[in-house]
């Protein structure tokens, strides 16, 4: 499986953080959403953010996303500030929810980033049909919203990030709230669209299983204020079945990432 990166830039950090915290000041005080995180991402990773519910998962990928600023550290993305890349449009953004508009079509909202970046109409049109493709919904172009499934949705809301080709691909919880069935094809389908496309991916999710099988590396975080407690080097081949799932390697991976989960808890 071709990961997607040139030979020689296999080890080419495109995020780095170094002592990042992010404190919000709220009402009833500071609260400490991130503390000390600090994290290499190399080009062509697919990095998985896993931890407890309010442990800075979604917040470290807005940080990067430059929609946090942090308080504290230091973060780059291409060599430059999350806002700097922000402007160089390196990244697409994919929400837990869709979020697409109900009176566009499919193809209408997959455009709405082109049209505001200022693309020509052929232009739109074709990288339109580009991702419709990747995402394996070429024929549903013109269908709306509320005629595609939670699944089927979903992949729009991916093409949508992808349409304006940015080389980094953020992604928070997107297979949450679909059934288990829905969310192994769509894991299988995403692992496909990152072999395609060398994306670098940052994915946020709940799901030991769905965190093993995707990445490269998984960040394991303690509870608040959010921290790094491990970071999980995958040993398994990126060319990865369902079915690796019941092999010894996986299931030794996913004790490992359960026994961090664990003790990031005791640690807290």
């Amino acid at each position: 499986m071709d990961d997607g990166c040139p030979d020689g830039d296999s080890t080419v950090s495109v995020i780095s953080a170094q002592n990042l915290d992010l404190v919000f000041e709220t009402a009833d005080g500071p609260v400490h959403a991130l503390k000390d995180i600090s994290l290499e991402i190399e080009k062509g990773d697919f990095v998985s953010f896993i931890g407890p519910s309010g442990c800075g998962k979604t917040t470290l990928l807005r940080v990067i996303a430059a929609l946090e600023t942090p308080t504290g550290g230091e973060i780059t993305v291409n060599g430059v500030s999350p806002d700097e890349a922000r402007k160089n449009r390196a990244y697409g953004y994919v929400f837990q929810a869709a979020g697409l508009y109900p009176w566009r079509t499919i193809s209408g909202n997959i455009q709405l980033p082109l049209e505001i970046m200022g693309y020509s109409k052929a232009e739109k049109q074709k990288r339109v049909e580009n991702v419709l493709g990747l995402v394996e919904l070429s024929e549903f172009g013109g269908k709306f919203p509320w005629q595609l499934s939670g699944g089927m949705q979903q992949r729009a809301s991916i093409a949508r990030a992808l349409a304006f080709d940015a080389d980094i691909l953020l992604m928070d919880e997107p297979f949450g709230a679909l059934d288990e069935i829905v969310r192994d094809n769509l894991n299988e389908q995403l692992l496909k669209l990152w072999d395609r496309t060398g994306k670098t991916i940052g994915f946020v999710t709940h799901s030991i299983p769905e965190a093993v099988y995707l990445s490269t590396k998984i960040v394991v975080m303690s509870p608040r204020p959010g921290r790094i407690f491990e970071v999980i080097d995958s040993p398994l081949p990126r060319d990865r079945p369902l079915d690796i799932r019941d092999t010894p390697e996986f299931i030794e991976v996913a004790h490992r990432v359960r026994e961090g989960l664990r003790a990031g808890h005791i640690d807290e």
